[in-house]
């Protein structure tokens, strides 16, 4: 697979006072996705995941016929 190598840590383009977020920790993983819009983390811990640090709720699929 050549599949870049990414950094474990969020690097910022400019200086912040804000500590660098860990992208690597056990048992969660950790995706940040730049839109037009400005950052967004995506994080998934088991069967549960966040945007934001908000919980997503599924949705319930619909009942078949």
């Amino acid at each position: 697979m050549n599949a870049p190598l990414l950094a474990e840590k969020l690097l910022r383009l400019d200086e912040t006072s804000q500590v660098p977020l860990p992208l690597a920790t056990q048992g969660v993983l950790r995706y940040v996705w730049e839109s037009r819009f400005g950052e967004i983390l995506i994080e998934v811990a088991g069967e549960r995941t966040f945007v934001n640090g908000q919980l997503v709720e599924p949705l319930d699929p619909e009942p078949s016929p």
